[in-house]
């Protein structure tokens, strides 16, 4: 498609950017977490504090979000999104201790809630060309991941400090884009209430979705969170080795994901992506030095690469038809999951440092399982075909059933 026939290029444009700034001020904080926790004086579990509770209340706050942009719209709680992570990036630079870290880190995490809850739905609606915005979106958010650890990594050399000020001048940036560039979708809709929400749970291949992304995200930040303090590097080295590790991710979404889903299908990829994941975190618990933990973590970003280019879409199409419900029913199990991974492996680490990533294989484990019991209803309710659907009878009737194209699934 020729992208000049998109009308809301500029608009569409201006959300990715910000999409992309947003997830580097994610990314920017790993390359620096062992140089704060010898800077203020705590214990690795106590310096993951700063994901977990990131992570925590921006899974909580995907609702009241998406309450919010059914009752006020879209553009005012994304520009409030990404004020509000703007101003706690700031203040986390002249945080004393790792209470403030933690709770500048948690208001951070609602302001980016704002945002999620909101960027997706602006930009599919904004778009004639749906499958090219999704791209350009998980896009943003992979080179997000790629960058974010290389500025992390070379400002931190100077302070840790220096990276939280330097994320909240991009994201004030960003609010000067956001404000001029947004543009509210014309189609207004009515507000959201909280059970509309739920009820997108009531959907099997939805739910067995949900499943399968809270054990990978749990893997993801195990990954994301723990592996700098695994690997013990000082700043700059670790800084590009996470850039590494986003370079692998972004490849995986932008070069392998989506090609492959055209081949074998959206839910048969995320199963590859899981299965290599699986693998990776038996690698990392058994790797006997840094070269080789380093190679499985770029392994381990294209693994997650093309599960992320794929998740969304397959969340878009099996869960509501307002897209609003089944990012916010989607959001609030991907983020909730993710939360407790990275304080668990802190806690873990204590007893042995591969403990966390024999766990992270335990989970994930769970979700393969979950996996191979129930594709065959995610591919039927996404119109693909799964392998071994020949030999399940279940699958083949659910599949029958499901004949009519789903097309237009958001």
């Amino acid at each position: 498609m020729d992208r000049s026939s998109e009308p809301n290029r500029s608009a569409i444009y201006a959300t990715t950017l910000v999409a992309f700034l947003a997830i580097a001020g994610i990314a920017v904080v790993d390359p620096i977490l062992p140089a704060i926790g010898e800077a203020i004086g705590v214990t690795a579990w106590q310096v993951e504090l700063l994901f977990t509770a990131y992570i925590a209340v921006m899974a909580l706050g995907m609702i009241p979000a998406t309450l919010a942009s059914g009752r006020f719209g879209f553009k005012p709680v994304l520009i409030a999104g990404v004020s509000v992570v703007g101003l706690a990036a700031i203040l986390a630079s002249f945080s004393d201790n790792i209470v403030q870290l933690s709770v500048l880190r948690g208001v951070w995490g609602l302001g980016n809630a704002m945002f999620f809850a909101t960027a997706m739905v602006v930009l599919v609606n904004l778009a004639i060309d749906r499958e090219w915005v999704v791209g350009l979106f998980e896009t943003a958010l992979g080179l997000g991941f790629a960058v974010g650890p290389l500025i992390g990594g070379l400002l931190g050399q100077v302070s840790w400090r220096l990276p939280f000020f330097v994320c909240g001048v991009f994201m004030v940036l960003a609010l000067g884009v956001a404000a001029r560039k947004l543009r509210e979708p014309t189609n207004r809709q009515a507000p959201v209430r909280v059970g509309q929400i739920f009820a997108t749970y009531r959907k099997p291949a939805f739910i067995a979705l949900c499943v399968v992304t809270a054990a990978y995200n749990f893997v993801f930040f195990v990954v994301l969170g723990y592996t700098p303090l695994f690997l013990g590097l000082d700043v700059v080295p670790l800084g590009l080795a996470f850039t590494g590790w986003g370079l692998g991710l972004a490849t995986g979404i932008l070069v392998i994901g989506h090609r492959l889903a055209h081949r074998i299908g959206a839910v048969q990829t995320v199963g590859v992506a899981i299965a290599g994941l699986l693998v990776c975190m038996v690698l990392f618990a058994t790797s006997i030095s840094t070269a080789e933990a380093l190679v499985v973590l770029v392994l381990a970003g294209l693994c997650m690469g093309l599960a992320n280019a794929n998740l969304t879409d397959l969340a878009l199409g099996l869960g509501s038809s307002d897209r609003r419900l089944a990012t916010g029913a989607f959001n609030l199990v991907r983020w909730g999951a993710a939360a407790p991974a990275p304080i668990i492996s802190g806690k873990l680490a204590e007893r042995s440092l591969a403990l966390p990533f024999w766990v992270g294989f335990g989970v994930l484990a769970v979700g393969v399982l979950v996996y191979l019991a129930f594709a065959h209803l995610m591919a039927a309710g996404y119109g693909e075909r799964v392998l071994w659907s020949r030999w399940n009878r279940a699958a083949a009737d659910t599949e029958h059933a499901a004949e009519e194209p789903v097309g237009e699934a958001y």
